[in-house]
């Protein structure tokens, strides 16, 4: 039997985009827009950080040393980082709340930096969490079976107890391979429609 929920963060509960946040500072100069976008997408650079590995603020200073070019984006987009995360995903908070009133246990699991602490303190959502597992402070990222065996660990859960939701297909498929439920994460109707269909149950929208 489910008790347990699982969220990811990133398009899941908030919305991220980087586009805007760098269009402000690139202007029309579009080939420096995508050179810089291509280095902050670059998966040594957002693994390093999501690991903890090593802290965002230090990875930007090393980033400026070896991309001297784009000090100023980096120094700008370090200075005004939470401005890509553009708010809660619409309708989620509410959703929550009322998975919680139902009577399950919410949780977060995130691959992230160590800069999700000033998101979650930005996001009332996060407060409705029973508990989080984040992933700098792990050294494990999805979809590692490490990482959701950690939540298990740190809270007591049994994955068969467990759903999963990410925007990830890997991620949904690295729930799975531990044993958890785990769906897709589209959009919060969608999402309802799982649960419904899971739990036969209904939610009201």
């Amino acid at each position: 039997m489910i008790k347990n929920l699982i969220f990811d963060f990133g398009k899941v509960l908030v919305n991220h985009d980087l586009q805007p946040l760098l269009e402000r500072h690139f202007g029309d100069d579009e080939v420096s827009l995508i050179g810089f976008h291509k280095i902050l997408s670059d998966p040594e650079f957002i693994n390093m950080c999501d690991r903890g590995i090593i802290p965002f603020e230090k990875m930007i200073d090393g980033a400026i040393k070896r991309y001297p070019e784009y000090s100023d984006a980096f120094t700008f987009f370090k200075d005004n980082y939470l401005e890509e995360i553009t708010g809660e995903i619409e309708g989620m908070r509410v959703l929550l709340k009322k998975l919680k009133q139902s009577g399950f246990k919410l949780y977060g699991l995130t691959n992230w930096s160590d800069t999700i602490y000033r998101v979650m303190e930005k996001f009332d959502i996060f407060q409705l969490l029973d508990g989080v597992v984040i992933s700098c402070e792990e050294h494990f990222i999805k979809p590692e079976k490490e990482i959701y065996l950690r939540l298990c660990d740190k809270y007591g859960l049994k994955p068969s107890e467990c759903l999963f939701t990410d925007d990830r297909m890997v991620n949904v498929l690295g729930a799975k391979a531990i044993g958890m439920e785990a769906v897709l994460f589209t959009t919060p109707k969608e999402y309802i429609f799982e649960i419904e269909r899971i739990f036969g149950i209904k939610i009201e929208q």
